[in-house]
């Protein structure tokens, strides 16, 4: 697929982290309970770390006691989906539609939700813009 922010491998390495590489570009996944976003109630925005794409506003932000930060609903077509075999489970991997990078994975358990779904990405991935910063 084609995507607006495109770069080559050396230029993703040399703007991430090591870590936001291996999530973001590898498919990596952070721990449970350590990112910097899963428990925080900031009013903002939520980017993609690598390109800066909108991808989540904050009051579709839920705590679902998963570990990482849940939403029920991204922002309109900033989502990319993909079906995700890999380690013996049938899920669907979420990326951004503006630069491929992997977010985390979407789940149809979240109950009580306005749309019974359960975005669980990793803090790693993403950035917070502060309402009072926009």
């Amino acid at each position: 697929m084609a995507y607006d922010v495109e770069k080559t491998d050396e230029q993703w390495r040399a703007e991430l982290s090591p870590e936001e590489y291996q999530v973001l570009r590898k498919a990596g996944t952070e721990r449970a309970f350590v990112g910097e976003y899963t428990d925080i109630e900031t009013t903002g925005v939520y980017r993609c770390k690598a390109c800066q794409a909108k991808l989540f506003e904050s009051d579709t932000k839920f705590h679902s006691g998963c570990g990482w930060p849940s939403f029920y609903q991204p922002v309109s077509d900033t989502i990319e989906y993909l079906d995700d075999s890999s380690g013996g489970m049938k899920r669907t991997e979420v990326r951004c539609a503006s630069c491929g990078s992997h977010l985390g994975h979407v789940f149809p358990d979240g109950y009580g939700t306005p749309t019974g779904d359960r975005y669980c990405i990793n803090s790693i991935a993403l950035t917070l813009e502060p309402a009072d910063q926009q």
